[in-house]
């Protein structure tokens, strides 16, 4: 039998301890081949916050930076600055890039920083207990909106593709999900375009993957991927939002 799939040699070969059902993995893998196929995992480093985000320092077979809470582009930015010969990418969830650390990632965007942002959505805090994110959808409902979420009290989701592409600095912003096999490939040339524009120098980058949270969300795997399909994609839509000058964009 032919094999088709082996594990990137930028993954360690261990076994995962995310939630059974939770795409983390998949958007580490798509990552880890990217690295592969480009030759990058001896001059990558990850820098890693607080939250499920944080445990890719168990999994990525690179160097890696454990950050506090929402800094994780503050530190990438001053290390790619002192050494910029180095491949350097954030990988962060909602409730550490979109509340927690907003001010850093806006920032970091408007700068230009020649780096990667990966933006993990999944609509909660995953590993404190599922509650209200930033990007909890309306309605939805956590640990701390068990009615659903309330816009009057807490406002409306936070789209951070949008606000970020809105930014003059940033030179490729999308968003795609990673609940299907057609969308994960696309996910997968949305990374891979993205190592290509840093090793070209070309500026910011911001890649959100839409995720799930069966055990958050109280739901089983399929289930989760149904409810991807029916409630965050609608919500948030998939596409490129920003693109390299000259290219033309295809998703807003």
């Amino acid at each position: 039998m032919e094999k088709v799939h082996s594990r990137p040699k930028s993954l360690k070969n261990v076994s995962s301890t995310y939630c059974p059902g939770c795409l983390h993995g998949v958007a580490h893998n798509l990552i880890a081949g990217t690295l592969d196929d480009f030759g990058l995992r001896e001059k990558t480093v990850a820098f890693l916050p607080v939250g499920c985000s944080g445990l890719g320092l168990l999994y990525w077979n690179v160097d890696n930076i454990a950050c506090s809470h929402g800094r994780a582009p503050a530190a990438a930015t001053g290390y790619k600055r002192m050494l910029p010969d180095k491949m350097v990418f954030t990988y962060q969830g909602d409730g550490d890039l979109a509340s927690i650390g907003l001010a850093e990632i806006m920032h970091c965007a408007n700068r230009g920083e020649n780096i990667i942002t990966f933006f993990v959505n999944n609509g909660v805090y995953g590993m404190t207990g599922g509650q209200m994110a930033p990007t909890t959808l309306i309605g939805q409902k956590t640990t701390t909106s068990q009615k659903g979420r309330d816009i009057e009290s807490t406002g409306y989701p936070l789209k951070m593709c949008e606000l970020i592409a809105q930014l003059d600095a940033p030179v490729y912003v999308a968003r795609f999900s990673l609940d299907s096999p057609i969308n994960i490939k696309k996910a997968q040339k949305g990374i891979r375009k993205a190592f290509e524009l840093q090793m070209a120098g070309a500026g910011y980058v911001f890649i959100e993957l839409l995720s799930n949270c069966p055990t958050c969300w109280g739901m089983s795997t399929l289930d989760s991927l149904k409810w991807m399909k029916e409630n965050s994609i609608p919500f948030f839509p998939l596409g490129e939002f920003k693109v390299p000058e000259g290219e033309e964009e295809n998703g807003k």
